[in-house]
């Protein structure tokens, strides 16, 4: 798990979608966007009960597909995402959380986004680290 999280080499995971579409809970994919900066913090999925949740508390919540159950998003560790609105797309068959999150690091990777590296030369490189 250390490679993958914090390792530079460049083994894109072209499986997620299967182990989705094998799970028993019906799912869309959110985009969250920090509302303040725009930038991407994660695309995770939701499922009917996670979107009502996210609604009603005004925190995002997901559909954990690897857990088989609901994600409240910072839960445990504090790192909430309070909401600011929920988008949705044209066939409304995925959405945008647009959060402002409540603490510095929303990643658990102890990081504003889970998007901190990019591709260069078939190889990852840190962004702004």
């Amino acid at each position: 798990m250390k490679e993958k999280e914090e390792g530079l080499n460049l083994n894109l995971d072209f499986t997620k979608l299967k182990q989705i579409a094998s799970i028993d809970e019906d799912v869309i994919p959110v985009a969250v966007q920090n509302a303040e900066t725009n930038e991407l913090i994660i695309v995770a999925y939701a499922n009917k009960v996670a979107v009502e949740y996210t609604l009603k508390k005004k925190v995002a919540a997901f559909w954990s597909t690897s857990r088989n159950e609901l994600w409240v998003k910072g839960a445990t560790s504090g790192d909430t995402l309070e909401l600011v609105d929920v988008r949705v797309n044209c066939d409304q068959n995925s959405l945008v959380y647009r959060v402002v999150p409540k603490k510095v690091n929303a990643c658990h990777t102890n990081r504003p986004t889970c998007y901190y590296r990019k591709i260069k030369s078939n190889r990852m490189e840190f962004i702004n680290e």
